[in-house]
């Protein structure tokens, strides 16, 4: 089932991550490196007021969306939307690329981080992009072929970075 924008099933709904909403979606974020690689390098209380600025300032390339339970943001999901060179066909292009699609511990394995998969495919839908990548974790694999994603033999990466961030 699709949860879509302000519907509600089940008392979750998917929508847009609202402003005030930052510094939670912040939390979610730190909470989840904390989980996966120890203690991350900065504190909870440098981390959030950093994070909730950056998302003021590309908020135009990444749109959160979250899930919430009677107004508890229990998971999110990133759209990062880049603009593609344009083509004699088709002059607007976009594509977009799944980020830090999470759902807090307590609440896995009940098919939530699906509905939000399935949530942020629909919100890509109707901002009419071309194609949606995810670069995903060992165990949600499985989760994104469900929904739809694919091995492409065309999409290569490499990694320049000199750290791994998560």
């Amino acid at each position: 089932m699709i949860l879509r924008q302000d519907e509600a099933v089940d008392d979750i709904a998917c929508r847009p991550a609202r402003p005030h909403e930052s510094a939670v979606v912040a939390e979610l974020r730190w909470r989840w490196v904390q989980e996966l690689y120890g203690t991350p390098d900065t504190t909870l209380d440098e981390f959030v007021p950093r994070f909730v600025a950056w998302t003021r300032e590309t908020e135009s390339s990444h749109r959160c969306l979250v899930m919430v339970r009677d107004d508890v943001v229990i998971g999110m999901a990133w759209l990062a939307i880049t603009q593609r060179v344009p083509h004699p066909r088709a002059f607007e292009r976009m594509s977009g690329d799944v980020q830090c699609t999470y759902v807090v511990p307590d609440e896995r394995d009940r098919g939530l981080g699906g509905e939000l998969i399935e949530a942020v495919l629909a919100w890509a839908r109707d901002l009419g992009l071309e194609r949606v990548t995810v670069h995903s974790s060992d165990r949600a694999v499985s989760a994104y072929s469900r929904h739809g994603f694919e091995v492409s033999p065309r999409l290569l990466q490499v990694e320049v970075g000199q750290g791994r961030a998560g």
